[in-house]
Order: C-alpha cells, then structure tokens, then sequence
C-alpha cells in the first residue's frame, strides 16, 4: 500500500481547553442551569454570536435539534410542506418529519448547488424551506432569497459544513431567518457532538429557547427581553435539546482559531483541486462569484467513467490510503436520497440521483499541511490512472 494520509482523525483540542476543563469536572456544574450567570454554555453563545454577526445564539444537542427547533419556532401548521435540497444529509429531512411537517426535496445540480428552476417551481407550494449549504457549497442565495422573500418563505440555513464560509462578504449562517450550525468531531470545529443555532428573531429565539428545555424560568438566564418570553410561559413543549457546559468547554478555546482554520481549510482544498484537476475524469465544480469557502473535505465529479471503473477507482483509492466514497454508490449511505425510506414518497430526481452516482468525497481536516496533500493527491491520481487504464 502507498504511503497513506489519516483524514479520518478529527482536529485536536486545544491545550487551553484541557485545565477549563478539569475545573469544570472537579466542580460537577456540567447542566447549563446550575449557575445564575456565565455558565460556559451561556458564555459560548455570547461568543458564537459575536464571531458569526447574530443577535442571540442558542446551543443545542446537535445541529439537527437547531434544525428542528427552527423549524418549530416558526409555528408551521401540520403537515407544512417544506421544501429541502436533495443533495443533504438524512438528518435532515427527518428535522423536517420530527417537526410535523413535511419534507419535498428539489433537484440539485452536479456543482452540488441547487436547481433554481425545480427550486422556483416546488417553492409555490411550500411554507417553509430548509437551504443546506451541503459540504460546504453554498446555493445562489441571493437567488434564493429572492425567491422566498417575493413569497414570504422562511429560510433555515443548515450551515453544518458552512462554518466560517461567507456570500458575499456576509457569514453563511445569518442569510435566513435562522441558520444552524454543528460541532460534531468532522466539522471545523470539533466538540464529538454539539450544535447552534442562531437568528436575530427575539420571537423565534425566544420560542426556540423554551422548547429547547428553559423550564420554568430558566430563559431569564438567556439574554433575550422578559416581554419576549412572557407570552410563551408554560404554552410550549420542552424537548430537553440543551448542550452541556462539557461540551462548551471543548468548544470555546476553538473559537479564536476558527479564522485560522477556514484559510488553511480554503488553502488545502485550491492546492489539492488544482492537483486533481490535471486528469480529464477528474471535475471539481468551481465556487460561486460571491462565495468564499471553508471547506474540511474535497468533492469531485468522475467523468467519462462508467459504473465498473467508478467502482474499480474507489477501491483503488482505497488500497492507496486514500478513503473515498462515492455518494450515490456507498451502500446505505445516508446522504443518498433514495435511501431515505422513512418517507413517505421517495421523489424522482434525476439531476440529484445522476450527480449523487459520480460524486466522490473526501475529508482534508484542516490540520493537514501541503506535504501530507502532495501524497493524497498522487495517490488519488494513481488511482484513477488505474481505473482507466
């Protein structure tokens, strides 16, 4: 086997979360209520919504709690049709289901970005939608936004592969009316698991931090207006999504270097597309005119290939050291819309299913150097080498 790279090890934890920490656990305050004030999770939400550009910051369980509590706040009626990219992660539309509502998925094209035209046309219908800004592409949201304002659509950005990602200057995340965000270990910010959400919305915040499991008078420790949280006493469900002081404290130090690891994330993933690119089977979709990534892993198209050399390259990627999936190929993968069985209809969307059938993933954490780049990407080469030869 080549010399193989580990892009599975998730970014490390800073030294100056390590005595926070220690602290913390010879304390036992690990629920985020214990102290009147400055709890790590109150104090990571004031921080997350100075670093992203938001007016309140809610930390939750997971991004998919941010998700469902989103689309919770916005009160939607039963049933409510929302509308959702079908290049996502399952968790995703099953937000939406947990949600009462229900999930209607539009074509994605092979740049990985929305369909505005399947986009235009499902948004008549819908009452809401869900934009995941998936591995970190982001859709034309300026089209977008557009579209929904001339209709009155909410937006929930689902921003868990966006952190540190920008359009138009503007952080992903604070386009919507809410955005949602994720700390699992695979994401530019690693915390095992972990999410926010974020909305400049005090009726919505204020909804989200009730359901998300402020009872009693809990919400008085969030900074949001009493006159806010008043009408809603006692009027909603708990759901108990809340993140723990633990995992803020894991978090917190991260936030300083997140700057730092978007350019170095944006750095690696050039350098490797531009090494990739030298094949002809090998098509990494260019970013959008207003968009600026922080990518931790690398997406690409193989073309000319059919489904006996696609199979024959991820295997020889995979002796090389180099793990790719191909989405649409991974059995059970659950970024493949139609492995999503818990619908109740399972759409015919071409555009997304022949993308999904030659789309390759691989993480770059960002923590590698250029060197480390340097073998996956000839390792990569030589694998497609083979496959086509």
């Amino acid at each position: 086997m080549e010399r193989a790279i580990d892009t599975y090890q998730a970014e490390p934890i800073p030294a100056a979360a390590q005595d926070a920490i220690e602290e913390l656990l010879q304390s036992g305050d690990l629920f985020r209520y214990t102290a009147s004030s400055d709890a790590p999770v109150a104090l990571l939400e004031e921080e997350f919504a100075a670093q992203i550009g938001s007016k309140f910051a809610l930390a939750v369980s997971s991004c998919s709690a941010a998700i469902f509590l989103a689309l919770r706040a916005l009160n939607l009626p039963h049933g409510a049709r929302v509308l959702v990219p079908g290049f996502t992660f399952a968790a995703v539309p099953s937000s939406v289901i947990h949600a009462n509502c229900t999930p209607v998925l539009c074509e994605v094209l092979s740049n990985y970005r929305i369909c505005l035209a399947d986009f235009e046309d499902k948004l008549a219908s819908a009452e809401a939608t869900v934009i995941s800004h998936m591995r970190g592409h982001t859709s034309d949201m300026a089209a977008i936004m557009s579209l929904c304002d001339r209709q009155g659509i909410p937006i929930i950005e689902d921003a868990a592969h966006s952190l540190g990602s920008t359009w138009g200057g503007q952080n992903i995340g604070t386009i919507g009316k809410m955005g949602c965000f994720s700390f699992q270990s695979y994401k530019m910010i690693n915390a095992g698991e972990g999410g926010m959400l974020i909305s400049d919305d005090i009726d919505l915040i204020a909804r989200a931090v009730i359901m998300s499991g402020a009872y009693e008078h809990n919400w008085k420790k969030h900074p949001v207006l009493a006159e806010a949280f008043a009408p809603i006493q006692n009027k909603l469900p708990l759901y108990n999504l809340r993140m723990s002081n633990l995992s803020a404290t894991v978090i917190r130090p991260q936030i300083p270097l997140l700057s730092e690891r978007s350019k170095r994330g944006l750095r690696n993933h050039d350098y490797f597309a531009d090494k990739l690119t030298r094949s002809k089977y090998i098509d990494v979709p260019k970013p959008l005119d207003q968009e600026v990534r922080a990518p931790d892993s690398i997406q690409f198209n193989l073309v000319g290939l059919d489904d006996t050399a696609v199979l024959k390259f991820v295997r020889a990627a995979q002796r090389r050291g180099v793990p790719t999936e191909v989405f649409g190929l991974g059995e059970d993968n659950a970024r493949a819309y139609w492995n999503w069985e818990f619908l109740d209809v399972i759409p015919d969307l071409p555009k997304t299913r022949d993308m999904l059938l030659r789309a390759c993933d691989v993480r770059l954490p960002v923590r590698l150097d250029l060197a480390d780049i340097d073998v996956l990407a000839e390792n990569l080469l030589a694998a497609i080498a083979e496959a086509t030869s």
